[in-house]
């Protein structure tokens, strides 16, 4: 038990950033983070050691997320929501910059798009990107300087 106490509080922080990178929700990004190491525990007999302790357990949250997303649009097919939305002119208004920015992302390559989500919205270092990624850390941080540029230039996925 000991062991599994050292393995949460050494990857703790990489899990719950990489899944808040992919829910920008805090609640649900806790959530998943515990279900993670319980997953974890529960399947411990069948990690290999083929990659590293990071990354077998972000694989395990992003498996978690991905079934979070499954279960939430049956959810959201079975009835409409019983929440008010604001307008859609009043909810361009508001996030107008933000969603400029969203759209010149989402053009992006998706490795591209997914270290700009992993460093901006989720925080990660770029040691942790190359983990998450099973790449390098100067891989991300070359991607993340090249993708701040397609941004800043407004080029496209396509360009080289």
């Amino acid at each position: 038990m000991e062991d599994m106490s050292r393995l949460y509080q050494q990857h703790a922080q990489t899990v719950y950033k990489f899944l808040l990178a992919q829910c920008r929700d805090a609640h649900l990004a806790e959530e998943l983070t515990q279900e993670t190491f319980y997953q974890a525990i529960r399947s411990v007999d069948r990690f290999n050691g083929s990659c590293k302790v990071s990354v077998w357990l972000c694989q395990i949250a992003k498996h978690l997320w991905y079934q979070h997303l499954r279960k939430h649009r049956r959810e959201a097919a079975e009835g409409p929501p019983e929440t008010v939305l604001p307008s859609a002119e009043e909810e361009t208004l508001a996030q107008e910059g933000q969603l400029e920015l969203l759209r010149k992302i989402h053009a992006l390559s998706p490795d591209a798009r997914e270290v700009v989500y992993l460093r901006s919205f989720g925080g990660l270092s770029f040691r942790e990107i190359g983990d998450v990624c099973g790449r390098t850390e100067t891989w991300a941080r070359v991607t993340f300087y090249r993708s701040k540029e397609l941004l800043r230039t407004g080029g496209t996925k396509d360009e080289k």
